[in-house]
């Protein structure tokens, strides 16, 4: 199939002492400083430069099998490289989103280029950076891929309601994954935090966003739009089940030899490593919790000071395009974007296709809310709260 295990995807910083650096460099630093289109002019070199610079997440591309002279070949970027003659300088150094943000705030905050064309950041960042200034607006007449083939459900964040920063690379779902070889089904957040049997055998997830909108459901309130009052109520929810012992730890995507081995029984999952762990173990499990689940997008971004926006606005539209779409989702094992790629993954895949994990029906994305996107006044704050009530 070609298809390869997604254990680089969405890997955020290892360990809570890491994150607990990553959350003080945010904090500690210069407070980040307001752009405008108008205060902070870039100037695009495309029509002159062929050249893109393009920063992602680890496994986040698609990948042939075989290396050629020692080198990952990149199938679906190389095409885009041979059609438009764009070259570009591809680099996994998105780690996690914190530590992204600290890795080029100082230049963007001062209006100075950040080496980047374009980056992939999750929603919650995104919409900082979008609210900050430090993103250049797209110009759509360059992406009508973009707008013809974008999900519906996608279209219109409360951050980027008009799409005019921001378009999806892929998106994903955070549910519950356990193993059935150690326990029976976890059906439930409560029950993932409230089954004596579960008890030191659970892990969540160190993104702040992710864990803490499940709190809030649990608490009653809607993770994309709450109050410090509920915040504060479902801080509390988190601190008890740590208190309690019921959460072994924190964990980004490592979760996932622990889940697979039988070290731990169940935790909160992120879909695209499910899947890829599904392949080969037949006892992993994924579930759409009762009380709901997280819908999430990791976004291709254009920041200020980037001089070549068309060449990065005709890699967005290339990878629009339904069959290129296809190719890419089969790999990654994420929720694709693009309207009309489920019917060709039927060549590519027939097996990905009717998964809902990657085609996630209607009656999965009813269940699903997305994060509320914060200031970064507020974001400093949660995060703060979020690391001590998990230990960082």
């Amino acid at each position: 199939m070609g298809r390869q295990p997604v254990l680089g995807r969405r890997a955020v910083l290892r360990g809570l002492g890491l994150t607990a650096v990553g959350v003080g460099a945010v904090a500690c630093g210069i407070p980040p400083a307001r752009q405008s289109a108008d205060k902070c002019v870039s100037t695009d070199l495309s029509g002159a430069q062929k050249a893109l610079n393009f920063s992602n997440w680890p496994s986040y591309m698609d990948e042939a099998e075989e290396k050629v002279d020692g080198k990952t070949v990149l199938p679906t970027l190389e095409a885009f490289q041979k059609q438009t003659g764009i070259q570009v300088t591809y680099t996994a150094d998105v780690n996690d989103n914190s530590e992204f943000y600290a890795k080029v705030r100082d230049q963007l905050g001062t209006c100075r280029p950040s080496g980047r064309d374009i980056f992939v950041l999750t929603d919650w960042m995104a919409a900082r950076m979008v609210g900050l200034g430090w993103i250049q607006k797209l110009d759509h007449s360059n992406v009508p891929n973009v707008d013809k083939y974008l999900l519906e459900q996608l279209k219109s964040p409360s951050w980027d309601p008009r799409r005019d920063y921001s378009v999806p690379w892929q998106s994903g779902l955070t549910g519950i994954a356990y193993n059935a070889k150690v326990t029976g089904e976890v059906g439930s957040w409560a029950d993932l935090l409230g089954k004596s049997e579960l008890k030191g055998k659970v892990t969540m997830l160190s993104e702040m966003p992710d864990t803490m909108a499940i709190m809030l459901r649990l608490v009653g309130a809607a993770p994309g739009k709450f109050t410090d009052a509920e915040w504060s109520k479902a801080l509390e929810k988190l601190e008890d089940a740590v208190g309690s012992g019921q959460i072994r730890r924190f964990t980004g995507n490592d979760y996932v030899q622990d889940l697979n081995d039988g070290n731990i029984a169940a935790c909160m999952a992120w879909s695209g490593d499910v899947l890829a762990l599904q392949a080969d173990n037949e006892d992993i499990k994924f579930v759409v919790p009762e009380e709901g689940l997280n819908l999430w997008s990791d976004n291709m971004l254009v920041p200020n000071k980037a001089t070549h926006r068309a060449n990065a606005e005709a890699l967005m539209n290339y990878y629009y395009d339904p069959q290129v779409a296809a190719e890419l989702a089969a790999w990654v094992n994420y929720i694709c974007p693009v309207e009309g790629a489920r019917e060709a993954m039927e060549k590519i895949d027939p097996e990905l296709v009717e998964n809902p994990l990657i085609f996630p029906d209607q009656d999965m994305l009813a269940k699903t809310a997305s994060f509320m996107p914060l200031d970064t006044a507020k974001a400093k704050l949660y995060e703060t709260d979020f690391n001590l009530a998990i230990g960082g």
